[in-house]
């Protein structure tokens, strides 16, 4: 039988502004990016009803900034007032980007929301009012900016009996694509007695545990940049008696950021090029559950189209050419950039298997280190300094490489190589 089943969500960060893209795209895509984030919180709500959901746990950084706007808290509020019509109740945290010493407009929650405070409550809160025994939620808000000491560690004795949801905005484990706020250990989690962690601030979807305890963060609704790809949601979550926890996905975005790399060898003429473009994009529009895309495109590889590629403003024109086309329908493909990495002929394979100079044994290391875990893990230490630099680290924050985009750097490293060396490899 289940006990309760909510929704989790976390990281709205309402009316965020993507002020560098709107101020170069078209109208229709700088309309779509300001409502994105709105339309997600509606998307979030509409859900919860359709799904007629027990609750709602929102998670923190509710808001792009302290100093939030009026209308994303008018809009927040006016979604958990729907929530409270259809009999669902509300659990909210605040996290470092809407902290409680942050500015707030005097708006009347409705009274099934629970907000909590800067310090973990005695007791928690029951889900359902009329039976507190079956599932409870312990939460704690940032009073300020910057919290930087372990906050589970200040949790009450959790008791056994209901179901227990602990609602916290922390870094598990020093993930290093955000900042180190509320910074806890896994372990921390596991041994507190909470049976499902709600968790915010890892704007990632992933579930550090899926039972006893569940240790989950939903990722954000909307993604807010180039690093953020893919679908983007909330999760459903069904917990039984028998302890059983049920994860379910749901995308609820309006736009999605994706990457597309494309090898120029797979073309022939510059019109071949600007039609498999078209057709990648198509396809990827197939493929986004109904959702428009802001799309960077990387050229890569090797060919005669390089020579086109480098001529003054081909990269412009080929941008602006597919942006007429795919930028203006209700759903649409918007190319932000387009990246050329791409390199004149060379036959690398021959000159790799065959090669004894320095260029062969580059073109081998690139190889080993695509498919070596250890060597691209050093490669990833080898730009820590940098990331996690004291003086750099807040802007470079969700900016570091993945593994897709070190893999990306090693193909530039190599055609630098190449070009630098030329056929003679030395």
């Amino acid at each position: 039988m289940t006990r309760i089943r909510f929704a989790h969500t976390a990281d709205l960060h309402l009316d965020s502004p993507f002020k560098g893209l709107r101020a170069v795209a078209p109208d229709s895509v700088a309309n779509a990016l300001y409502e994105a984030t709105f339309k997600a919180w509606e998307n979030i709500v509409d859900l919860c009803i359709a799904e007629n959901v027990d609750a709602l746990l929102v998670a923190g950084d509710i808001y792009d900034s302290a100093d939030r706007s009026l209308r994303a808290q008018l809009k927040f509020v006016e979604g958990l007032r729907k929530l409270d019509e259809a009999g669902i109740r509300s659990f909210v945290c605040h996290g470092n980007h809407d902290p409680l010493d942050g500015w707030e407009a005097q708006l009347d929650y409705p009274p099934s929301c629970k907000r909590f405070g800067a310090e973990w409550a005695p007791e928690p809160s029951p889900v359902f009012r009329d039976d507190p025994s079956r599932a409870v939620v312990y939460g704690v808000s940032y009073p300020t900016r910057e919290v930087t000491e372990n906050l589970t560690l200040k949790l009450p004795q959790v008791e056994p009996g209901p179901f227990s949801i602990g609602l916290l905005h922390t870094n598990v484990g020093g993930n290093r694509e955000h900042e180190s706020y509320a910074p806890c250990s896994l372990s921390d989690l596991e041994k507190s007695h909470i049976d499902y962690w709600a968790l915010g601030h890892i704007h990632r979807r992933q579930a550090l545990k899926e039972q006893t305890p569940a240790v989950v963060y939903p990722g954000n609704p909307q993604g807010r940049q180039p690093n953020e790809r893919g679908a983007r949601g909330l999760y459903l979550v069904e917990a039984e008696d028998d302890g059983n926890i049920r994860l379910e996905f749901h995308p609820v975005d309006l736009v999605r950021w994706e990457f597309l790399r494309v090898d120029i060898g797979d073309f022939e003429t510059e019109q071949a090029l600007l039609d498999g473009l078209g057709n990648r994009l198509q396809d990827m529009l197939d493929n986004a559950d109904g959702r428009s895309l802001i799309v960077h495109i990387q050229l890569k590889g090797r060919g005669e189209l390089h020579r086109t590629l480098r001529r003054p403003n081909a990269i412009e024109d080929l941008l602006e050419e597919l942006n007429e086309e795919w930028a203006a329908s209700r759903r649409f493909a918007w190319c932000e950039r387009i990246e050329d990495r791409s390199a004149s002929p060379f036959n690398r394979e021959a000159h790799r298997q065959e090669g004894a100079d320095f260029l062969a044994e580059v073109l081998r290391t690139v190889d080993r280190a695509k498919e070596d875990a250890n060597l691209l893990a050093g490669l990833r230490n080898g730009l820590d300094d940098l990331y996690n630099h004291h003086r750099f680290h807040r802007h470079l924050s969700g900016f570091a490489p993945s593994s897709d985009q070190l893999a990306a750097l090693l193909d530039e490293a190599e055609a630098m190589v190449v070009d630098l060396l030329g056929s003679n490899g030395t």
